[in-house]
């Protein structure tokens, strides 16, 4: 399974919010699932629950600095926006989700105290498992969760972190997704340090939009973006009232600020170091897997990079090349008139040529624009197939549940999420967004591989997955 976004709520105490509670039911639908599969006898050994990244919501949090003691000394958008990613403020995060689904650990707990295994892949939203102390921390939670008696040191040998890709030749290669996501994506997925100071991890663009705009501003929803313009965020600004569009504007002003200063990181001599050290575990991880460095090298060629590591690319995500745009065609419109004059037949055409290259233009840009990656992860599971020999090629991310053929005995499977706010519970407006509860059972077998896409049902338990399926 894939998108769990435990914690995502986790925003009381903010001074301002727009952001619903997390629907209890979701979460009590993922212990009853856990409990399912407890009593369920598997055909092998054990079971092997693969959680596919975004488990966590580190960045989703909004948590204030004054209510915890931290050691990394806060920066300035920290004291704005609650703690950050360093490993003692993300260590933190961690303690007070255990806290929060304490009923989705102790299930969690269970299963793996019956013997059963428990991968962690880390995605763009859980990069924070990237710290010692902060695994340290979800062992110590499942550990406190877990029944009396358990064998703790056998316990924990069953829970593991993959901060890459999980994969067993000829069945199965599962990864986040969020690396072929120039949004989301970071520099060096086995580094996810920031250049800028290495005590922090590095922040991507949905990370500082996150901070820096929607958690903050009333109303604002963190998905659906892929389908709005700037006519649609000035309305919903408007919609705030003078005073609510005013500070909107200067949280994007800043937002666009931090992500000009975030790209100054990439072209540092910290950036080489981290270069080097991205190898370096890259080679460890290569000789650990036997999986060989060169294919490794091959799977980094596939990656995008950040979005924040370029101008145009910066300009462009926040739609800021449209708006220049938009005023480099009324300045046109205005030459025109005020050199030709109106009632000119030349001021006419001038006219229409200003207004004809700003609508190609425009379009040029809208398709050059593409917020929503599913198309790119359909793209690299075929590649993927091919560097990795697998049954199926898994990811998550994007939360829309999908299956896909995408090479000759080769099936690309989304695995949706189990994310969603009360609001989005039950509306049919933003019934995309629902969690959909979706997981993938793989069976290895001698004679093969098969899977069953399912989505649980609270009534029913795990049934066959009924929605939409994409063919090539």
């Amino acid at each position: 399974m894939s998108d769990v976004h435990l914690g995502s709520d986790l925003h009381d105490q903010a001074q301002t919010t727009g952001f619903g509670r997390r629907s209890k039911r979701v979460d009590d639908d993922l212990v009853m699932l856990l409990r399912h599969y407890r009593r369920t006898p598997p055909q092998g050994e054990r079971w092997r629950l693969v959680i596919a990244g975004d488990f966590i919501d580190f960045i989703g949090m909004a948590l204030p600095l004054g209510a915890f003691e931290v050691t990394t000394e806060p920066s300035e958008e920290e004291l704005a926006h609650g703690l950050g990613n360093a490993e003692d403020h993300a260590r933190i995060k961690m303690r007070q989700v255990g806290e929060r689904h304490r009923e989705v650990f102790e299930a969690l707990a269970a299963f793996v105290a019956d013997g059963h295994m428990l991968t962690i892949v880390h995605g763009n939203h859980d990069v924070e498992f990237h710290w010692d102390a902060v695994k340290e921390e979800f062992r110590k939670i499942l550990v406190a969760a877990a029944p009396a008696g358990v064998d703790e040191t056998g316990f924990l040998a069953r829970v593991e972190f993959n901060p890459w890709f999980f994969y067993v030749a000829d069945v199965a290669y599962i990864e986040h997704g969020h690396m072929y996501d120039p949004f989301c994506s970071t520099a060096h997925v086995m580094a996810p340090l920031s250049p800028l100071d290495p005590r922090r991890l590095t922040r991507g663009f949905c990370d500082v939009l996150l901070r820096f705009v929607v958690r903050p501003t009333k109303g604002m929803k963190e998905y659906g973006h892929e389908h709005l313009g700037v006519g649609d965020y000035v309305k919903f600004g408007v919609g705030l009232g003078l005073g609510g569009m005013v500070k909107l504007g200067l949280r994007f002003f800043r937002a666009v600020r931090e992500m000009f200063r975030l790209r100054r990181g990439f072209f540092t001599e910290a950036a080489e170091t981290l270069r080097h050290e991205h190898d370096r575990r890259m080679a460890l991880l290569a000789e650990a897997t036997r999986i060989g460095v060169d294919r490794l090298r091959a799977l980094v060629a596939l990656q995008v990079p950040p979005v924040t590591r370029s101008v145009r690319g910066i300009l462009a995500s926040v739609l800021l090349d449209r708006v220049a745009l938009g005023a480099a065609a009324i300045m046109g419109l205005l030459g025109v008139g005020f050199f030709l004059g109106i009632k000119s037949g030349h001021a006419a055409y001038s006219a229409g040529a200003v207004l004809g290259a700003w609508m190609a233009t425009h379009l040029y840009l809208a398709r050059q624009r593409k917020v929503d990656p599913a198309e790119e992860l359909v793209d690299r599971a075929g590649k993927l197939a091919r560097l990795f020999p697998a049954a199926f090629v898994v990811m998550g991310h994007t939360h829309i549940p999908v299956e896909v053929p995408v090479d000759d005995g080769v099936t690309y499977i989304n695995l949706g999420s189990w994310a969603e706010d009360e609001e989005v519970s039950g509306s049919e407006e933003h019934a995309a967004y629902q969690a959909a509860r979706t997981h993938l059972v793989i069976h290895p077998g001698d004679t093969g591989t098969r899977a069953e896409f399912l989505a649980w049902d609270s009534n029913q338990g795990p049934r066959r997955f009924l929605g939409p399926k994409t063919s090539t």
